[in-house]
């Protein structure tokens, strides 16, 4: 039987966790194997900016950081749970990977 492996991605952690949770529920109500939510690791990028642009004075930083959070679902690949899957509302701050296998 095919796995849907649904990865989600997302600037803010609670909301791809929330959509992760309601996707492990929906699988667990049509009672079809599912592994998950499984975070994966966070990915912090840092940007150093000089807080004088010109020049003058001390050699200051300000540090900029921005976290992406991932989660990782695995369903066996059912029509109707694929179906129930994508009436899912989700926020344009999340991102969704989708790869039948």
């Amino acid at each position: 039987m095919p796995v849907a492996r649904i990865k989600l991605i997302s600037r803010v952690g609670k909301s791809s966790r929330d959509i992760a949770l309601q996707i492990a529920d929906i699988a667990k109500s049509i009672g079809v194997k599912y592994k998950g939510p499984i975070p994966l690791p966070t990915r912090r990028l840092i940007i150093p900016a000089r807080r004088t642009p010109c020049g003058d004075g001390s050699h200051t930083f300000d540090h900029y950081e921005m976290r992406i959070h991932k989660w990782l679902v695995e369903i066996e690949g059912s029509d109707q749970a694929l179906r129930q899957i994508m009436r899912i509302p989700v926020p344009d701050a999340v991102q969704i990977e989708i790869t039948l296998s």
